[in-house]
């Protein structure tokens, strides 16, 4: 996983976004932790099994919905399955070791 450090992007609030498995971090993170390069690492996982455009349809989709039933940008992207599974796991430094595919579906709730 490649990562590139910039001024600008993402925007202020976040460390990093993962765009088709490169990443792009906010200068003040470099270097990225553990933790947080696990997590990308988790997206970048994601992306693969769902051929990465899937994986956006489905990120979007899912957004709007969470979108709709919490009423709150933020909310509705922590409750996204593919974030719950990264931030869930994200600490697990063996996580990726031992995952199985499609893992983000036991993340899927109302």
């Amino acid at each position: 996983m490649k990562v590139k450090y910039t001024k600008h992007f993402p925007i202020k609030g976040y460390a990093a976004i993962n765009v088709f498995g490169f990443v792009f971090a906010r200068n003040e993170y470099n270097p990225l932790s553990v933790k947080l390069t696990t997590h990308e690492a988790i997206h970048t996982l994601q992306m693969r099994e769902l051929l990465y455009v899937f994986f956006y349809v489905l990120y979007g989709l899912e957004w709007l919905v969470r979108l709709a039933q919490y009423r709150n940008t933020k909310q509705a992207y922590r409750n996204i399955s593919f974030e719950r599974e990264a931030y869930d796991k994200q600490s697990d430094s063996e996580y990726l070791k031992h995952r199985k595919m499609y893992s983000f579906m036991r993340y899927i709730r109302e």
